[in-house]
């Protein structure tokens, strides 16, 4: 088989086929016996393209994401071989791995309390398990800042297949973490049973955040530094804050300081091309249906309402989304250009993709939903956006709080106090 090492195409398609039997169910070992040579000769950026190429292929990402730590193993030997970039504090990455490091010791000391739980089932320890799992919560942004930032940002690069099998690997961790607190919050008069419950899903939920930190330094890493540009990196780094850092407080050496007179050139070229455009802003008028406006006032109309909104239009990319003071759902401007597909979980993507579909053949005119969330209640709309003629050009979702109005009673006229 050393006659593809070299060849790169043929090696890809040798690779996947060594994937495609152990997803037909062939024994792992004996399946990297064959392979052997090959796999040592893998790179990140190969693993992570054949596995993007399968799913092309049609192979459900389910699949996929269920056999994803196989696939780790077959190349590991190749992966530790090679060496992870090094980044200056700052960088996205280098904050990305600073918090997988720190996580990783509040597993530690996660598995460390459930085992004194268990030798000492009381009030006492229960809480300080409590505690120590909704601390390992916290880093829920930093899969956030993942599937927000760093996907789109690969997305715009036509590589999406760590966007669909990481985001499921994700939720299947958050799901762990919230099931495993309500054991403990429901514990009662038997924490053992309790404790019994959130062993069990405690082991694989360790398994999987300690298998992403891997996958995150030797593939998803490597790959977007290989991808991403500067300017993507600075963009990334820009919209961080807007989720948070998990344990870390975010190094301030990257990006490195620019020269002061570029640095005074561009912001005063920005400051310039700012009051110019919004002084074209204010003097345009577009006529409407019922009236004209500006694009300044148009802009401060939708940010003024009291609904969040997003419109994606009808070839399913994301366009617009309303920048309101206190936003229901996070958004940044690195969905903006993003396939409405890619900006949610897999678990959910299929029930949007049957909505814009509906709405794209005409079967219906509208969608809704409500959900419960951090004490809020959320009202959900979709709607089927449509021109004179009937023809479908895009959805626009609106999504609001109203715990205050599901309360209102009798009536309060407009001069009422």
């Amino acid at each position: 088989m050393s006659e593809f090492i070299n060849n790169v195409s043929r090696r890809k398609e040798t690779l996947k086929e060594a994937l495609r039997q152990i997803h037909a169910g062939k024994p792992y070992e004996e399946v990297k016996q064959t392979f052997a040579e090959i796999l040592q000769q893998a790179s990140a950026g190969e693993i992570a393209e054949i596995e993007q190429a399968l799913i092309a292929e049609g192979l459900p990402v389910e699949d996929i994401q269920y056999l994803c730590d196989v696939h780790v193993a077959m190349f590991r030997e190749s992966l530790d071989q090679q060496t992870p970039p090094q980044m200056m504090p700052g960088h996205p990455v280098y904050t990305f791995n600073a918090e997988n490091e720190l996580a990783a010791l509040q597993l530690n000391q996660c598995r460390q309390l459930l085992g004194q739980a268990q030798d000492n089932p009381k009030a006492e320890t229960l809480a300080q398990l409590a505690a120590a799992l909704q601390k390992l919560a916290e880093f829920d942004c930093h899969y956030e800042r993942k599937e927000n930032l760093l996907f789109p940002f690969l997305e715009k690069y036509g590589f999406s297949g760590p966007s669909s099998v990481m985001w499921g690997i994700h939720d299947d961790i958050r799901k762990a973490w919230k099931s495993m607190r309500k054991q403990l919050q429901d514990a009662g008069a038997d924490p053992s049973a309790a404790l019994a419950a959130v062993s069990e899903k405690f082991i694989p939920m360790e398994n999987a955040m300690r298998e992403m930190f891997y996958k995150e330094e030797h593939i998803l890493f490597p790959n977007a530094l290989e991808r991403l540009n500067a300017s993507d990196w600075r963009a990334i780094h820009a919209q961080e804050p807007d989720f948070g850092f998990a344990f870390v407080v975010r190094g301030a050496q990257w990006p490195p300081d620019e020269q002061p007179v570029e640095i005074e050139t561009a912001i005063g070229d920005a400051i310039i091309n700012k009051e110019k455009q919004e002084r074209m802003n204010e003097m345009n008028e577009f006529p409407l249906t019922t009236g004209d406006l500006t694009l300044s006032q148009i802009n401060l109309m939708l940010t003024h309402l009291p609904v969040d909104i997003t419109f994606v239009d009808e070839n399913d990319i994301v366009r617009y989304f309303s920048e309101t003071p206190t936003r229901i759902f996070k958004r940044t401007p690195a969905i903006i250009g993003r396939k409405v597909q890619n900006c949610h979980p897999p678990a959910s993507v299929h029930k949007v993709v049957e909505i814009v579909e509906d709405f794209r053949a005409g079967k219906r005119d509208s969608a809704e939903f409500w959900i419960q969330m951090n004490g809020m209640f959320i009202h959900i709309q979709y709607f089927a956006m449509r021109d004179v003629s009937g023809n479908y050009r895009g959805t626009l979702e609106v999504s609001q709080e109203i715990s205050a109005l599901r309360k209102l009673e009798g009536e309060k006229r407009l001069l009422d106090d």
